[in-house]
């Protein structure tokens, strides 16, 4: 079996104004859908959340109001993201933050949650590979080799092709392990 037959998948990424999903607001939203025949499709936008973005964040993520000033906002962009993602299991580093932000924000406009499967590659990563001295995306691109593509951390495109390449090494680690366990033959 091969990682993506167990999809499809949508690995996903916020970036925001702040910590809170009732107070703060997705600034940019990034993902990648994986289909079960290892196809990939890209979806990626800056998001107007409609007030300042603290400085501090700012220099976090780089994104700055005069960014997001002509963007769409959340309403928009979340329709765009649901059809998106429809039908697949959402994937996040870390998902209690990104799954929060993305629920809160749907509720905020009236639009439908998401009541799909999910995962959190943080609990993946911990299970498939244990005893690590850290679990944060920036440490595990060095730990596990998650290189795929040049980016910048903490930019919603950058975290999720870095995700992608977790996800498939996790799964790929469980699957082969579930396949060479040795078979016990029945009386």
């Amino acid at each position: 079996m091969i990682w993506h037959e167990l999809g499809p998948f949508t690995v996903f990424d916020v970036e925001t104004t702040g910590m809170s999903p009732v107070r703060d607001r997705i600034v940019e939203i990034a993902a990648l859908r994986i289909d079960r025949d290892g196809r990939e499709s890209r979806f990626s936008s800056l998001v107007n959340p409609l007030c300042r973005i603290p400085s501090a964040v700012t220099c976090i993520h780089h994104i700055t109001d005069e960014m997001v000033a002509d963007a769409p906002c959340f309403e928009t962009v979340g329709e765009e993201f649901s059809r998106f993602a429809q039908g697949t299991t959402l994937v996040a580093h870390n998902a209690r933050f990104d799954l929060g932000f993305l629920q809160e924000s749907l509720a905020r406009c009236g639009l439908a949650l998401w009541e799909g499967r999910t995962m959190d590659s943080v609990r993946l990563a911990r299970s498939v590979y244990p005893g690590l001295p850290s679990y944060r995306l920036q440490d595990l691109r060095v730990t596990l080799d998650l290189e795929r593509s040049e980016g910048t951390a903490h930019r919603a495109g950058s975290d999720v092709e870095w995700t992608a390449v977790l996800l498939r090494k996790a799964l790929t680690r469980l699957i082969e392990s579930q396949h060479n366990q040795p078979q016990t033959k029945g009386c």
